[in-house]
């Protein structure tokens, strides 16, 4: 098994590219090691010394490390355990572990907006976010602004407000003349 790196525009975050199938369908963020209890696979990459987070897409594994560990230590023994866990049979998720489109649900009123917001971040945003080992999800829409959920390499990233503002600002007032400003959420 060969596992490609990428580095990502965060500097705290390195995506690794396993070859095959992370996830089917959806994404998986885990923050905290706490928070990988239905992942093995994440609990693996969390027993490496320095993981703050983990981060499952269709094909990656992004990593987020803290600010004192160097990427030099770190690199082998997650590469390591990504190739452990794959050689164990084991699943990437367990038990009721749901696929779903990560967009926060959202009803009333503005539903039809919403819509749109949801169809324009999965056709042009998360594509591109997720070749930088990210994600954003919809996490709320109230008076005009877009609430949006950061994941992965995009969560603490130095350019994700630049991204925010200037990119998908722009793109959501263009198609939906309702919406005024994007906002990000911490979850």
């Amino acid at each position: 098994m060969f596992i490609q790196t990428e580095s990502t525009p965060n500097p705290a975050t390195l995506k690794f590219l396993p070859g095959q199938t992370v996830l089917e369908a959806g994404t998986a963020d885990f923050p905290s090691a706490e928070a990988a209890e239905k992942s093995p696979l994440a609990q693996r990459i969390f027993g490496v010394d320095g993981v703050t987070g983990v981060f499952f897409g269709n094909d990656f594994v992004t990593v987020t490390k803290s600010e004192a560990a160097e990427w030099d230590h770190m690199k082998p023994a997650i590469l390591g355990a990504i190739m452990e866990h794959y050689q164990s049979g084991q699943p990437i998720m367990t038990g009721e572990a749901e696929a779903s489109s990560g967009h926060a649900d959202h009803e009333g009123e503005d539903s039809e907006i919403v819509g749109q917001i949801k169809e324009l971040l999965d056709t042009r945003v998360r594509p591109a976010v997720a070749q930088d080992g990210g994600d954003i999800t919809f996490h709320g829409f109230e008076r005009g602004v877009v609430y949006l959920h950061m994941q992965g390499a995009c969560a603490g990233c130095p350019s994700s407000t630049i991204t925010l503002k200037m990119g998908i600002e722009n793109l959501l007032r263009h198609y939906i003349p309702e919406v005024t400003e994007v906002r990000p959420v911490g979850v």
